[in-house]
């Protein structure tokens, strides 16, 4: 049984609340203790302490009665929440978290806690290899298993959401110093082309803080925003964003060993994220804009890197 209140979200949670959904959200986090609490007691469990992480849902550990640790993870957004739980059960006995309860009318769930603590066990020494195999092995069990009709489109992401902003901020953003860099870029847009037999469930988010470890060393990914589409785009937004300005050369050529993607095909996705990326990070003021600059102009051969 629940043996504790939480209390008041932690502000460094609240405030990416704010940044991620606007003000808009002050009512649910009021919410939030009372509707982990409330899981809590349904299920059984013993709370612990908020795990101050995430941008778009509020985290606490808990255990179970026989003694097993987990994660309490409450969704601001029921879709997201949705999606996110129907990802995890499709990769069931895969590279992730396993769902150990999950109460849809408060979008809350009860998640395996990875490496028996927040922030999972140590990272080994081969990581990337590691990760790359998980990759693979999530996109393997995406094809093989039957998915849900809820998941989104990668097809339409591009189209509606990604495309479109890109487009917007290269007209509307002061560019000065990086206009060169955006202007060799734009041209990857167009070799944005998906093929039909990579088609799987993506996981879409492949941050480092997003890939944990268990006690065995193994990786597991969490956190996912699935969609459904090319493969290339994941082993893309890997290779961009898992470590910000390191190893971008390696993982890239990781990619295309783990993925059989070729490098020709998987680069212009990367230059396309990063491109994405340059202008998201200009336009809110992002201290990670230079370093992101460096990773698009080295993957595109003959850009300089930085205008003065």
């Amino acid at each position: 049984m629940v043996t504790r209140t939480l209390g008041e979200v932690p502000a460094g949670c609240q405030q990416r609340l704010f940044a991620h959904y606007g003000p808009e959200v002050q009512a649910w986090l009021g919410a939030a203790p009372d509707l982990l609490e409330q899981a809590a007691e349904r299920w059984q469990l013993s709370l612990g302490d908020y795990h101050d992480a995430g941008h778009a849902s509020v985290i606490a550990t808990a255990t179970a009665l026989g003694g097993r640790p987990l994660l309490l993870k409450a969704w601001a957004d029921p879709a997201r929440y949705g999606r996110e739980v129907s990802a995890l059960r499709l990769w069931a006995s895969g590279p992730t978290a396993d769902v150990v309860e999950a109460a849809d009318d408060r979008a809350v769930a009860a998640l395996e806690l990875v490496g028996g603590c927040p922030g999972g066990a140590e990272r080994p020494e081969r990581e990337m290899q590691m990760v790359a195999a998980a990759l693979q092995g999530l996109h393997t069990l995406g094809r093989r298993r039957k998915r849900p009709n809820s998941f989104p489109l990668l097809a339409d992401h591009l189209v509606a959401e990604m495309l479109p902003r890109i487009q917007r901020r290269t007209k509307t953003l002061h560019l000065e110093a990086w206009r060169l860099l955006v202007d060799e870029a734009l041209p990857a847009l167009a070799g944005l082309h998906e093929d039909v037999d990579r088609t799987t469930v993506l996981h879409a988010d492949l941050y480092r803080e997003n890939v944990l470890f268990d006690r065995l060393g193994h990786p597991r990914l969490l956190d996912p925003l699935p969609m459904v589409g090319d493969a290339a785009f994941d082993w893309a937004f890997w290779t961009v964003y898992y470590d910000l300005g390191h190893g971008t050369e390696g993982r890239l050529a990781t990619a295309a060993r783990i993925s059989r993607i070729p490098v020709p095909v998987l680069a212009p996705w990367c230059r396309a994220l990063a491109l994405d990326g340059l202008l998201y990070y200009l336009e809110t003021g992002d201290p990670r804009a230079p370093r992101m600059a460096d990773v698009l102009a080295g993957l595109s051969a003959s850009t300089p890197r930085r205008v003065s």
